[in-house]
């Protein structure tokens, strides 16, 4: 176990398997309702032109090559033994029952695979879709990540989100009806956030009872509608020191049965601002030691 003062996935994972287990990023080609027209055109103002693609990622390379090539990567820097398949660009149960279950089998057909992640946004899993992931989740260690990023309505309008927050709960619920493990995204530093509405977000996260959390800081990609924001000064980013205060303040308020799988997002070939972000290592070190600092823990604020 780590010496880590929350609940880290990779404690998860080693618990669960006894080996080192990597993240494999895949593109399974799929697109969102809030860029084929569906809801919208262009998505979220956050989100660039791969999606939430990560850098690296092969996308006009077959599944199965993908797997492969991110395999022996995997092996060679990370001494990675076992891998999980994560679904990460764009909606990944947005589409046909058939084709979602010939993505996903693809992929659980690689023997060195133990589980699969699959990101999708809560208004992509109409009741087939929610069958077939309860199905998958008798079978292997499924874990599906959805996007609420704030709890608060006015921001998900002012991010052209494209649902409410009803809409999350409602997906968590019928999630959690067929045994599913949730794990929730949430973005801090959204436009026009205080620091107790941040707060608010994760407290409702301990009232869903979700299983895992990924924190991200609001970072301008380029291809996003932020872009312009930024550049003509109407958008204000959190800087370094605010954003590991804030974050420590979310651990702190946050159930210590919730998983953390992310404190903060990645510096990537498209980052546009802030430039700290870049050093993804040193903030998370920063992290840490504010929490020995502070000589608190994940929860140590939660009432009750």
């Amino acid at each position: 176990m780590t010496s880590k003062r929350y609940t880290t996935f990779t404690d998860e994972l080693r618990h669960r398997f006894s080996c080192r287990v990597q993240r494999i990023a895949l593109d399974a080609g799929l697109t969102c309702p809030n860029r084929d027209g569906s809801l919208g055109i262009g998505g979220c103002s956050f989100c660039g032109d791969r999606g939430a693609a990560a850098v690296g990622v092969q996308t006009e390379l077959p599944l199965a090559e993908q797997l492969q090539r991110s395999k022996e990567y995997l092996r060679c820097k990370f001494r990675a033994e076992r891998f999980l398949a994560y679904f990460q660009a764009y909606s990944n149960t947005y589409a046909t029952v058939e084709l979602l279950r010939g993505v996903y089998a693809t992929a659980l057909a690689d023997p060195d695979l133990v589980g699969l992640i699959i990101g999708t946004r809560p208004d992509c899993l109409p009741e087939p879709v929610l069958d077939l992931l309860a199905e998958l989740h008798e079978q292997t260690y499924l874990w599906l990540e959805l996007g609420m990023q704030t709890m608060h309505d006015q921001t998900l309008v002012a991010i052209n989100r494209g649902h409410d927050h009803a809409c999350f709960v409602d997906a968590v619920q019928r999630c959690q009806a067929r045994g599913l493990r949730i794990c929730a995204h949430l973005i801090l530093g959204l436009p026009g956030e205080t620091r107790e509405q941040m707060l608010d977000s994760v407290r409702e996260l301990n009232r869903l009872g979700v299983d895992g959390v990924k924190l991200h800081h609001l970072h301008v990609l380029k291809g996003s509608r932020l872009v312009d924001d930024y550049q003509q000064g109407r958008l204000r980013l959190l800087e370094r020191e605010e954003y590991v205060q804030l974050v420590c303040d979310a651990v702190e308020l946050l159930d210590s049965r919730i998983v953390i799988h992310r404190l903060m997002g990645d510096g990537r070939t498209e980052l546009v601002a802030p430039d700290w972000s870049r050093r993804k290592l040193e903030v998370l070190n920063l992290i840490d030691a504010e929490l020995v600092k502070r000589d608190s823990r994940q929860g140590c604020r939660l009432s009750g």
